[in-house]
């Protein structure tokens, strides 16, 4: 190994003048950290891209694992529980990340921090407005309408095409308007 050798070097280097014993054991400290530290680094990027951690662009949508999450003020189970969302499959934004924690936006523009192991990338979609909104058999407004939706209420994402994206909403599938929907972004095209 490296250390050894450049220790014996120096020790031999010094032995017609005396080193002090804080000294060598100082400059054998910073040689062994040298020699450690790029190891254990490479080791926990590892660690994290096996978690999954930091895997893609921000922000990016994802969805709740659970109907019991807590959202926290921070990036930690130091801080406090702020709200819970007890909702499963609900879309959320992801907007920022630390470590294991991701921020996370929702439909209303709320914001705050949940542990990765609580959201799935599978996507899923909210319907939005005020009014019900038409599932259409085709992307086309003359399609037959095979469901209508109210607002608030979860499918999942199929795919997105220009102003229209399929959306499976219990055993229900059909083309909505991107516009009458949440959790997917204006120009985002998904086969």
């Amino acid at each position: 190994m490296l250390v050894p050798a450049l220790m014996a070097r120096i020790l031999a280097s010094r032995a017609r003048r005396p080193m002090p014993v804080a000294m060598a054991i100082a400059i054998l400290a910073a040689l062994l950290s040298l020699a450690i530290a790029p190891p254990l680094a490479a080791q926990s990027d590892k660690t994290a891209a096996d978690k999954g951690q930091k895997n893609g662009k921000l922000p990016r949508f994802a969805s709740l694992k659970s109907e019991d999450v807590n959202v926290r003020t921070g990036p930690g189970p130091r801080y406090p529980v702020d709200w819970k969302f007890v909702r499963r499959d609900l879309p959320v934004e992801i907007v920022a990340e630390f470590e294991t924690w991701l921020k996370i936006r929702d439909w209303q523009n709320t914001e705050g921090w949940v542990h990765s192991s609580m959201l799935s990338p599978r996507r899923h979609v909210m319907v939005v407005g005020e009014a019900m909104s038409e599932l259409h058999k085709k992307p086309e407004n003359d399609a037959p309408v095979v469901a209508r939706s109210e607002p608030g209420v979860i499918g999942q994402l199929m795919q997105c095409e220009g102003a229209w994206c399929r959306v499976q909403m219990r055993r229900v599938s059909g083309w909505i308007k991107r516009d009458a929907i949440w959790g997917v972004y204006p120009d985002e095209d998904i086969k």
